[in-house]
């Protein structure tokens, strides 16, 4: 049997995409508390967060944050995941219910790569795909939620090459820079399942 495929809306920064992404059937959203054109404060994020349904996971993201982050954001927000680079997570003590997940960047080295991580380009959001070959290989070294690059148009292609655990899209469903569309999300959502269906007719 084909596993279900996770998917990841990142980004996410108003109710109306937080809505959108739950009735599409989304797994998690993602909420970025670092410089991004998609960033939210501590206060957005938090209503955010609570407009969750129990099985849609909140995923706290950032990217080398500041000093006493884990004590002054993750306690207050209490999301499921906190995703960073895993040189932020080194040494971090999590608050309860909170778990960490890193993201390994492409070309960087992968020596010691298991468990769940976030595969990913050098730099975040910028709509590029990394190379499908190389995750592919990854992928079965432990629970990769792909990221970089995915679109509800070559995500199928994506999962049927890599095979991952999982998927993350935040430019590939927007219809401006930092602005989702909630037809792009529900066409991503479905893409996916089509795969997975595709995928189960090949076993």
């Amino acid at each position: 049997m084909v596993k279900r495929v996770r998917i990841k809306i990142c980004g996410v920064t108003t109710a109306d995409i937080v809505e959108a992404a739950v009735d599409a059937g989304a797994d998690a959203i993602g909420l970025v508390l670092s410089p991004s054109p998609r960033q939210v404060d501590k206060a957005q994020a938090g209503k955010l967060i609570a407009l969750l349904p129990p099985w849609v996971a909140s995923v706290v993201v950032t990217r080398q944050p500041p000093v006493g982050f884990v004590h002054d954001v993750l306690a207050e927000l209490a999301p499921a995941w906190w995703q960073s680079d895993r040189e932020d997570l080194v040494g971090q003590t999590l608050p309860y219910g909170t778990r960490g997940v890193a993201v390994i960047r492409e070309g960087d080295d992968t020596t010691d790569v298991s468990g769940w991580f976030v595969y990913e380009g050098a730099q975040s959001g910028t709509g590029r795909t990394v190379d499908w070959q190389e995750a592919a290989v990854l992928a079965q070294r432990g629970r990769m939620i792909l990221a970089g690059g995915l679109t509800p148009e070559n995500v199928s292609e994506a999962i049927r090459r890599v095979r991952p655990y999982g998927v993350d899209v935040s430019s590939g469903v927007e219809q401006s820079r930092g602005v989702k569309d909630a037809t792009r999300i529900h066409e991503f959502v479905a893409a996916v399942r089509r795969a997975e269906g595709q995928l189960e007719q090949e076993h």
